[in-house]
């Protein structure tokens, strides 16, 4: 049983932290699939793991050694590949690993628990075809492994299909209350299509809101447009739209489940706890929750307040925009100012990874070597 020291010195134990959470009914998984931070998080009630572009490019970039060394031996089995098939093997074999750590968990609890999410190339947001035929490669490098697809208009559709298919599909890339409609409605497209053709097997679809990137998002707009905010209320922007994709999520019983990710501070953890639901935290917050002595409490239920809301609602358009069930049709979810901006930095950091590759098999000769 693990100790740690919150800031006023007092001793948090961590089991009990996580226990309290196991008991508002919310799951907990962990924000990377690194070889260093997983272990811990399995160990502290984590029965699940998440990974995107750029977090691969980050266990990429922290394993250093490890990763170099593969990518030469990928690139010496494989004359004729190019860094981008090396660079997509990674991938594969950097979910794989955490598909592995989290085998037991799934084993244990008959495949409701214990997956590994891993991404299709942000390449391909465009071409559901495209990624159809990547997530099937992916779902079959392990059965625990999850599928992350955008939320884009091709990727409601891979979304829809995929399910259709029996592959384990994430939601990925949204914002929204909308969004978390449109990936619903998909996927019960997808099961109803299945009993209809007798196809047995139960599901576990996921719909990902990052709540942290719309809370980026609307400060964003507040610089472009000069709105100033009282403070402290653009916290509350994707924390509220979970809560209202949440009660709408229940009050219409689909069947697939709300994560939450993408942390910025801990209004994302404290008030979305209690619900049946999953959110992903990343290493660090992680550590910084077991040892901050906030209390342990149900709160997904709770409205925000109304003044909060109707500040955000009335000077903030972007968020109303994510706020409103009716905020954007399904064919504009990918244009949303959000969506463009992280599928941009998903791009980056996929291009990024490619550079990693090059330079392991293409040293720049004018740079000092890398120590062995």
């Amino acid at each position: 049983m693990t100790t740690s020291a919150n800031e006023g010195g007092t001793t948090v134990d961590p089991s009990l932290l996580l226990e309290g959470i196991r008991q508002t009914g919310t799951e907990l998984w962990n924000d990377s699939c690194g070889i260093d931070d997983l272990p811990y998080a399995i160990a502290n009630g984590a029965t699940g793991a998440t990974s995107n572009p750029p977090i691969v490019l980050g266990i990429v970039r922290a394993e250093g050694r490890t990763w170099r060394d593969r990518a030469r031996q990928l690139a010496a089995e494989h004359p004729t590949w190019g860094e981008g098939d090396i660079a997509w093997r990674l991938i594969e074999e950097v979910a794989t690993r955490g598909a592995g750590m989290l085998a037991p968990i799934h084993e244990r609890t008959g495949g409701r628990q214990g997956r590994q999410s891993a991404q299709v190339s942000p390449t391909l947001f465009r071409d559901a075809d495209a990624m159809l035929v990547q997530a099937a490669r992916l779902s079959s490098l392990a059965p625990n492994l999850q599928v992350k697809l955008p939320v884009t208009t091709a990727g409601l559709a891979a979304i829809e299909e995929a399910v259709y298919r029996g592959i384990e599909v994430n939601a990925t890339a949204n914002f929204t209350v909308a969004g978390a409609i449109a990936v619903a409605e998909a996927v019960e497209r997808g099961l109803d299509r299945r009993e209809a053709d007798g196809i047995e097997g139960t599901l576990h679809p996921v719909c990902t809101l990052m709540v942290g990137r719309l809370d980026d998002w609307v400060k964003a707009v507040c610089d472009r447009d000069e709105v100033l905010l009282t403070p402290g209320r653009a916290e509350w922007a994707g924390v509220a739209v979970f809560k209202r994709a949440y009660e709408i999520y229940r009050e219409r019983g689909y069947r697939t489940r709300l994560l939450g990710g993408a942390f910025r501070h801990h209004l994302a953890w404290s008030q979305l706890l209690g619900g049946d639901t999953i959110l992903t935290i990343p290493p660090a917050w992680q550590r910084w929750l077991n040892a901050s002595g906030l209390p342990v409490e149900a709160r997904i239920g709770e409205s925000v307040e109304p003044a909060i809301l109707d500040e955000l609602c009335e000077r903030v358009p972007e968020f109303r925009l994510a706020y409103e069930p009716d905020g954007l049709a399904p064919a504009e979810l990918e244009t949303y100012g959000a969506s463009r901006r992280t599928m941009r930095q998903f791009l980056a950091a996929y291009a990024d990874l490619h550079v990693e590759v090059r330079d392991a098999i293409i040293p720049d000769p004018d740079r000092k070597p890398v120590p062995a």
